[in-house]
């Protein structure tokens, strides 16, 4: 009985702990248009080297809209790339429960910002600053 007791215990712990420490920013999410609410593209976070990345693996686009646009606002060696398969976050350090250190691309308008990540509730909070000013979007799991 007081294995039982035991062995239920230790994996009620191990589940809390999963879900309290386990959340990880590596994954596909959608991301959302902060202007029109709807679902703007599918960004693919992944580790390399112990720093994460970002790139876009699929974007929605309207019938009348441009299917495979190329990034025409970019300023860096990204100008008149592709937009689908570009690395829109780069170089993010792991920091207790957030990412931070690297950066983040809007390419439609081709502004580089510094940048933070972490997930809460399930879903990836994305920060985006510009000197002391910030604007923080929400990203949800894809799949």
């Amino acid at each position: 009985m007081k294995k039982a007791i035991i062995g239920a215990g230790l994996t009620l712990a191990i589940f809390f702990s999963q879900n309290l420490f386990g959340q990880t920013v590596v994954g596909k999410w959608r991301t959302i248009d902060d202007e029109t609410g709807k679902p703007k593209s599918i960004v693919e976070l992944y580790e390399q080297n112990g720093k994460v990345y970002g790139k876009i693996v699929k974007l929605f686009r309207e019938p009348n809209e441009e299917q495979d646009p190329l990034c025409d606002k970019c300023e860096d060696n990204r100008k008149n790339k592709k937009i689908i398969g570009m690395h829109i976050i780069t170089e993010m350090s792991k920091d207790g429960t957030e990412y931070s250190g690297g950066e983040i691309i809007d390419p439609k308008k081709g502004k580089i910002y510094r940048c933070k990540l972490w997930v809460e509730n399930g879903k990836l909070m994305v920060r985006g600053y510009l000197g002391f000013f910030y604007r923080t979007q929400i990203w949800t799991k894809e799949g």
